[in-house]
């Protein structure tokens, strides 16, 4: 691939898409159900070259990158991201800055990114800098309509992957809770840890009671124990959790602001951030500021979009290996990275992300199509 001689290189045209891709099983967690899941997908294209970014949102976001979106960002230079950022951040000022809106504006920016660095033909792990040439990952699915056969089974094949995390969905029926912790704890041994996740499924009180029967299992993460949003309550629980336990939160992060706040409230001890909701250059911002808050960063979920920003901050800690995810991005794209003894290695030989879309497999899930120039 040659490199072309570059001052600016203007934005020239965007396809979107939207797929919708069935669960292998009915799947729940604390708080919702769902049986299916749909990623938005854009291609921005400039200078005979096209950069791939998305998100798993609903398939609406799509509009507004194509209505609201690309004609605030044509013709500006794929090369000025700083710019194009700020321009999204500002057309969707009436719509809302967070939520929805900023799923869109993440799907674009993270094919900007993808964009440049093909522009540059260099990795995006080499274009942001490395600060690590790798990226630890827990298992995560343990979804509460499982089984206890099926909780087992999915956390001991991560175990015999070699994976030393793994994390299961708590808080549904808070009742069964310690029967499914002890019964998961058992099943990967005293050599993996394990995590666990409430999305926001217990109340204060509940939360509290709850890390110290799960602390009985040494469980080593209590994600979400009560809303995100709760940092009074989020607070009170990592205060009085025990000490092996971290608390985390940040997957609902849609904006600095919110990040900030968390910090500030000394809320968390591991805030996790996504990059399909606060963007590519949300994440680098966000790491920024968990380093001068002396704290680690996680990211949430969608892995093959997380790794080359994540091998570029100094304050990660892990990825999150989502069962869902994970099975959609290898059936959708090549260059997806394949753990090794829970590792996660971006591939240095191919520009961008490292990701194009397999089009012979995609055509049976895509029920929307946009083009804008």
């Amino acid at each position: 691939m040659s490199v072309i001689a570059i001052s600016t290189v203007p934005i020239e045209k965007i396809t979107v898409r939207v797929f919708s891709i069935p669960t292998d099983a009915p799947e729940s967690d604390g708080t919702l159900k769902w049986d299916s899941t749909t990623m938005v997908l854009a291609e921005v294209f400039a200078g005979g070259h096209w950069g791939i970014g998305y998100s798993y949102t609903h398939r609406s976001a799509a509009n507004i990158i194509h209505d609201v979106l690309f004609p605030c960002i044509n013709g500006v230079s794929a090369m000025d991201i700083p710019a194009c950022w700020g321009r999204m951040l500002n057309s969707i000022r009436n719509f809302g800055d967070t939520g929805l809106c900023m799923t869109a504006v993440s799907v674009v920016d993270s094919a900007l990114w993808d964009l440049k660095s093909k522009l540059l033909n260099e990795p995006l792990a080499s274009l942001l800098g490395v600060y690590s040439p790798q990226a630890e990952i827990y298992g995560s699915g343990g979804f509460t309509s499982y089984s206890l056969e099926k909780l087992s089974d999915q956390l001991y094949g991560w175990a015999s992957m070699g994976i030393k995390k793994v994390k299961m969905k708590v808080g549904r029926r808070p009742q069964d809770d310690p029967k499914r912790v002890k019964t998961a704890k058992k099943t990967i041994g005293d050599n993996v840890e394990l995590f666990v996740d409430a999305n926001g499924g217990y109340s204060r009180k509940q939360a509290l009671a709850m890390a110290d029967t799960f602390a009985e299992s040494e469980v080593r993460w209590f994600e979400e124990p009560v809303y995100h949003r709760d940092t009074a309550g989020l607070k009170l629980i990592r205060d009085r959790a025990p000490a092996i336990m971290d608390i985390a939160v940040g997957e609902y992060g849609f904006d600095i602001a919110y990040f900030r706040d968390l910090l500030v409230s000394e809320a968390v001890d591991v805030v996790q951030a996504d990059v399909t909701r606060c963007g590519i250059t949300g994440f680098l911002a966000v790491g920024a500021m968990c380093r001068a808050h002396y704290l680690g960063l996680s990211s949430h979920c969608a892995p093959s979009i997380h790794l080359h920003p994540a091998c570029s901050l100094e304050q990660f800690r892990h990825m999150e290996y989502f069962h869902d995810h994970v099975r959609i991005e290898n059936m959708l794209f090549d260059g997806v990275a394949l753990p090794s003894n829970g590792i996660l290695k971006p591939d240095l030989s191919r520009p961008g992300t490292g990701l194009e879309l397999k089009e012979s497999d995609v055509a049976k899930f895509e029920i929307a199509r946009q083009d804008g120039q």
